[in-house]
């Protein structure tokens, strides 16, 4: 889950370097205070996978059920490992995490790199890649949804093994826990996210201990470590093999939390939080399971709470569920955030968002994901009703993202580092011949779920480029009626005999520097009346998640530095929340033909209306949905930070 911060605070940065600690111990509380808030937020989703994943693959109940015996065992024990091992350990902490923008990690940090080098080389691969990474970020809110669901339900249904009268309780508990979840959103998780930490310590350890347990017992369990095993099991039975896969890919569910997190806490926190302490205890625990089963085969109906002693069943329970409902918040909130970059980067309307922090890497809320994603996660709950029952569905939404990610990292690393071909490309077959043996599997299930996570990025993907398309035609069609800035400066100089001056300072929001803004054009035109000072502002989103303050303001005084009329270019990054007031109040005065009388000022905004016309740009359906979509747009003086009894609203029309 990617965050944000307020513009004009004291707090600049997203973490405190090393530096800024005292001496060496300071440095050291720091990495090690990184690390743990890493463990609490990053490997939430990832941590869990041991709950499910080998129950999942050898559910009798499966279309396509592996046998349990030796061979099997030590095959799916063998490629649970190797799985991981290559997909989260190689292709995320040792290759993706190194393709950052400014930080930031992430397919939309892909995105915008692709888009940074969409000017420098071929635009129209680039814009083929940029649409796949659109589709990824579309799958990663399918996993939003699943993931919810598929973690607390796998944690709460530990109740069947404790007590088996409470299982018709299972799905109702689990709403109750959701609802909850998403009710508590809006209070921000700066409180709770102290705690996250040491409770996903205690976690790891206690699943890491309850495996050795378990590989202590058998310990010939260790030989599955070997890739023989995955090997043999694969293409000795590869008709078995290949349809576990589908389930075996639950292991690494949660990986692309490691690199969309990676400007949170950085790339070494959470590569050691990986290496040393989540990664081992993952392999403990599969291992041991893997022992478990083989020690009685009716252990497959839920090995991960029977490796447990008996007496320590009810703790587990309530462990796995607070570390099912971290793993939820982190992925609630990464969809929070990809839905406001993807905002930002114009594939979204204008979504209202609130900070629910004061500091300096503040979570954000967004209501109308939120309760779109509450009534999501509670309709999967009552349709599916078992975790294994959408482990089918989960599994599709993962190795479609995992796919993309590796395929615009190897096209990013090839552009901008100027890696050799014959080097990408054997790393690039490799890699993806692993993620589309992923892909491949999990299509098998397409009747069985695996169609839901499609669906919903399809829908998602819809949307979305529908949206970037109706902008584009709107945006175009503003720009004709507005007409060049320069020559409506002009004709107000001409006019300036018929045109009355009126006190104070009027800011108009324009969408760049090249047009009039429509509401300040109006106000001449039809009431002959103009401020004495004029703030023309334009608010540009740089494909980078924040701008230096060095950075944030260009003044322009549009040629004349007399008549009261400047032109303000104000940067944002895409992680950050326009402030408006905040921003003018920085202006040096010698700069905007005098001090800007900010307290009293007026906020001229221009509101455009969508119509259905018969302009062939859009199809009729995508015509509806696109003005359809217009309806959630934020409050746009909330949005940018606006006093609203001084901010005057002027409305036009548009058809597309």
């Amino acid at each position: 889950m990617a965050n944000r911060r307020h513009v004009n605070g004291s707090d600049d940065a997203a973490a405190p370097s090393p530096s800024a600690a005292h001496g060496p111990g300071g440095r050291d509380a720091l990495r090690l205070g990184l690390v743990v808030g890493a463990l609490g937020v990053v490997f939430g989703d990832i941590g869990t996978s041991p709950i499910y994943t080998l129950q999942t693959v050898f559910n009798p109940a499966d279309p396509h059920p592996v046998p349990v015996s030796t061979e099997n065992v030590y095959g799916v024990v063998s490629l649970v490992f190797w799985a991981v091992t290559i997909i989260v350990t190689v292709t995320y902490v040792l290759l993706a995490m190194r393709a950052d923008n400014d930080g930031e990690g992430g397919i939309m940090a892909l995105i915008t790199l692709l888009r940074r080098l969409g000017a420098q080389r071929g635009r129209r691969a680039t814009a083929v890649l940029a649409a796949l990474g659109i589709f990824g970020a579309s799958l990663f809110f399918g996993d939003s949804m699943i993931t919810p669901a598929i973690s607390v339900l796998s944690a709460v249904e530990g109740l069947k093994i404790v007590q088996p009268s409470l299982e018709d309780l299972v799905v109702p508990i689990t709403a109750v826990i959701i609802v909850v979840l998403f009710l508590v959103q809006r209070r921000g998780t700066a409180a709770v996210g102290r705690v996250f930490g040491p409770v996903m310590i205690v976690w790891f350890l206690a699943i890491g201990a309850c495996g050795l347990s378990g590989v202590l017992d058998h310990p010939e369990i260790l030989e599955a470590l070997s890739p023989t095993y995955a090997l043999g099991f694969l293409f000795g039975h590869f008709g078995t093999a290949f349809f576990a896969l589908a389930a075996v890919v639950l292991a690494v569910t949660g990986a692309e939390a490691l690199y969309a997190d990676m400007g949170h806490f950085g790339r070494r926190p959470i590569s050691r939080g990986w290496l040393f302490l989540v990664f081992p205890a993952c392999v403990l625990s599969y291992l041991g399971q893997g022992a478990l089963i083989l020690d009685d085969p009716a252990n497959i109906s839920s090995p991960f709470f029977l490796l447990v002693p008996e007496w320590g069943r009810w703790p587990m329970v309530l462990l796995a569920t607070a570390a099912t409902v971290i793993a939820s918040q982190a992925v609630i909130t990464g969809a929070y955030s990809v839905a406001s970059q993807a905002a930002q980067l114009g594939y979204l309307p204008r979504l209202r968002i609130t900070h629910t922090s004061e500091s300096s890497v503040g979570q954000v809320y967004v209501p109308w994901i939120n309760w779109l994603l509450m009534v999501s996660v509670l309709t999967l709950v009552f349709a599916f009703r078992s975790s294994t029952a959408l482990a089918y569905a989960f599994g599709m939404a993962v190795t479609g993202t995992i796919t993309i990610t590796t395929l615009l990292f190897f096209y990013v690393a090839h552009a901008k580092w100027g890696k050799p071909v014959w080097v990408i490309g054997i790393g690039a077959t490799l890699l993806l011949t692993v993620d589309l043996l992923f892909v491949a599997a999990n299509l098998t299930k397409l009747v069985h779920g695996a169609w839901l996570p499609l669906m919903i990025a399809l829908v998602a993907f819809t949307v979305m480029t529908t949206w970037q398309r109706g902008r584009q035609i709107v945006t175009a069609e503003r720009e004709r009626r507005e007409g060049p800035l320069d020559e409506f400066i002009e004709e107000l100089r001409d006019q300036e005999a018929s045109t009355l001056r009126v006190p104070g300072t009027a800011v108009f929001l324009n969408r760049g520097k090249e047009t009039a803004p429509l509401a300040m054009r109006a106000n001449t035109e039809h009431n002959h009346v103009r401020h004495e000072q004029v703030v023309i502002v334009s608010l540009k989103t740089e494909p980078v998640p924040r701008v230096p303050d060095d950075r944030r303001t260009v003044v322009d005084a549009l040629g004349h530095g007399d008549d009261g009329i400047i032109h303000v270019t104000a940067r944002f990054g895409y992680m950050e929340t326009p402030d408006v007031p905040g921003v003018l109040a920085t202006l040096d005065p010698a700069t905007t033909e005098g001090p800007l009388r900010l307290d009293e000022a007026s906020y001229f905004l221009s509101k455009i209306e969508l119509r259905r016309g018969k302009a062939p740009a859009l199809a009729p359906w995508r015509k509806r949905l696109f003005i359809a979509t217009s309806y959630i747009t934020a409050d746009a003086a909330e949005y940018f930070g606006l006093p609203r009894d001084r901010t005057v609203i002027m409305g036009s029309h548009i058809e597309v």
